[in-house]
């Protein structure tokens, strides 16, 4: 087929898939979606097969193709024109329950020509605390409300009793309703966007252009896979806790790569826990898709065909790959986190200049919530970014989101206006950065005062304990912790995953993990240490200690 005419194809579905996005957040009600952007979006063919996603957030994305096939497979009622699908099972759409996913079939005629898929974060969806993140729940009954594939609109018209329900369950009806409606819009945007494509082109051309589009991403991403090395790779790290139980937990891969093929073996990682940590199976595939498209070329058109050289074996039972009624809230926000950590270390021995030290390893998930003064619920989520891990000829990014969330930064003038807190501090975090002849990134404090009454905290993070490893000599990087400043002065450190109560006038304050250092800190470029020093990033400490810079004094 002409290569320019599947280009344009191409573009056209990526671009779709992109303006869904703009439409959801654009539509949205919470902060979560339209200034977080927590949300994702993809284009799929009529056989389920991913064809084009927007940049988004990749434990979303990487879920997405078993999601819509565990769906397909659930329901026994027919998807017809004007449908659209809702459900947040973990078990069946590959994450966690505040991602609530939205599926839309895309017909010309009687003609099924394929499906628009959305997923969003739902700041709450129910469960024993507000943000729907309980760091100690121990089945996923006390996570939220569980929905099972069922149609949210049929033949065009929102089924209101599934609405109903649906916002019954929840702290933020009125919000959730938003949002719900903000994914209903972009799957008609996707829709229609499609069908421009169809109409102009042709079905028959668009169809023979994906399948075009499938095979040269498989021919791309197997000529780079030929390229590593041949061998097996292995690796383990652990989680802090359970969440539940102070005790660690351990991942373990084996990585085999083999001529233009790669496989994945989590033979070895521990059984599934009685706290929130474990990982349903599409999250751990996400972590493998996106480490693999880190370790190959990110220019690859990612979709179906970039899984083809691919297989995996995750024990069933095991802590990535667990059985029901297990909870799964922070498996997709951090076991997801240290499943990449564990990946690239395994690869770290065959492909050394492809992958990087570890970053902060956590999301630091903070869900709090209450009354105001009406009476009226209020909830807040949020994530907050921290050391990203130095890699071969670049240190790592301060400040920001690593990995499997790939979200933006609260507008702090947001939060304040919609809800009773007061910030305090925001700052990068001095000192957290691993040494290395790249360093880690810096972590971040952020801090805030409530305002309101009595509200329910919950923190949902890891590397408190464990800090982020370096790699090749560098050293790691600082671990995070987080306490609350009562109002007589007292701080009270808190564990990495809690729910507690604050008070009005209490501080809550978090300091975020640095990046692991990549190579030896002796062979650190001495312009780029003064160049820390003068941005105040590290102290003259750190730099005699860890670099044996002194500055000179006059």
């Amino acid at each position: 087929m002409d290569p320019i005419t599947v280009e344009v194809i191409r573009g056209g579905l990526v671009y779709a898939a992109e303006e869904m996005g703009i439409v959801l957040r654009k539509t949205a009600y919470s902060h979560n979606i339209k200034e977080r952007m927590d949300h994702s979006c993809a284009i799929f063919d009529g056989r389920g097969r991913l064809v084009a996603q927007a940049e988004h957030i990749p434990v979303h994305l990487g879920s997405m193709s078993i999601a819509l096939k565990n769906c397909l497979r659930e329901i026994d009622f027919p998807l017809n024109k004007g449908d659209m699908v809702v459900f947040n099972d973990p078990y069946i759409s590959g994450t966690h329950l505040p991602d609530i996913t939205l599926i839309a079939p895309i017909y010309e005629g009687e003609r099924l020509l394929g499906y628009v898929v959305n997923k969003a974060h739902h700041s709450d969806v129910g469960g024993k605390t507000p943000g729907s993140l309980p760091g100690d729940a121990s089945e996923i009954y006390q996570e939220g409300i569980i929905i099972p594939p069922v149609k949210l609109v049929e033949r065009g018209e929102i089924v209101r009793d599934v609405l109903k329900l649906i916002l019954s369950n929840v702290r933020t009806p009125k919000i959730r309703m938003g949002d719900l409606r903000a994914q209903i819009a972009a799957n008609l945007l996707g829709i229609r966007r499609f069908r421009e494509i169809t109409g102009k082109f042709g079905v028959n051309v668009v169809n023979e252009a994906i399948e075009s589009l499938l095979d040269y991403s498989e021919r791309r991403i197997r000529k780079k896979i030929s390229e590593i090395k041949e061998g097996t790779y292995e690796a383990e790290d652990y989680l802090e806790s359970t969440g539940v139980e102070d005790k660690p937990v351990k991942l373990k891969v084996r990585v085999q790569v083999k001529g233009d093929e790669i496989s994945f073996d989590y033979t070895g990682t521990d059984p599934q826990v009685n706290g929130p940590v474990n990982a349903v199976f599409g999250v751990t595939l996400a972590g493998i898709y996106y480490v693999l498209m880190c370790v190959t070329d990110p220019t690859i058109p990612m979709n179906d065909g970039c899984f083809r050289p691919v297989s995996v074996n995750v024990p069933r039972g095991c802590v990535l790959n667990p059985i029901r009624p297990a909870p799964v809230g922070g498996g997709n926000v951090e076991t997801s986190q240290r499943n990449v950590d564990v990946l690239f270390k395994a690869l770290s021995e065959a492909i050394p200049h492809k992958v990087c030290a570890a970053g902060q390893g956590t999301m630091n998930n903070v869900c709090v919530g209450g009354r105001d003064a009406s009476g009226k619920q209020w909830v807040f989520y949020e994530t907050i970014g921290g050391g990203y891990g130095g890699r071969y000829g670049l240190d790592g990014v301060d400040g920001v989101q690593v990995h499997m969330t790939n979200t933006m930064n609260t507008p702090i003038e947001a939060i304040e206006a919609s809800y009773p807190i007061l910030f305090l501090r925001y700052e990068l975090r001095k000192d957290s950065c691993g040494a290395g002849r790249w360093r880690g990134g810096c972590g971040i404090i952020r801090s805030w005062k409530l305002l309101g009454e009595r509200a329910s905290l919950s923190l949902m993070a890891e590397r408190h304990k464990m800090a982020p490893w370096g790699l090749f000599g560098g050293k790691p990087g600082a671990t995070g912790k987080a306490l609350i400043v009562k109002s007589d002065g007292r701080r009270i450190e808190l564990p990495s995953k809690c729910t507690i109560t604050m008070e009005r006038g209490d501080v809550f304050m978090i300091m975020t993990p640095g990046g692991g250092g990549y190579g030896d800190p002796r062979e650190r470029d001495k312009g780029s240490i003064l160049r820390d020093l003068e941005n105040e990033l590290i102290s003259e400490e750190k730099a005699i200690e860890d670099y044996g810079i002194r500055l000179q004094r006059s």
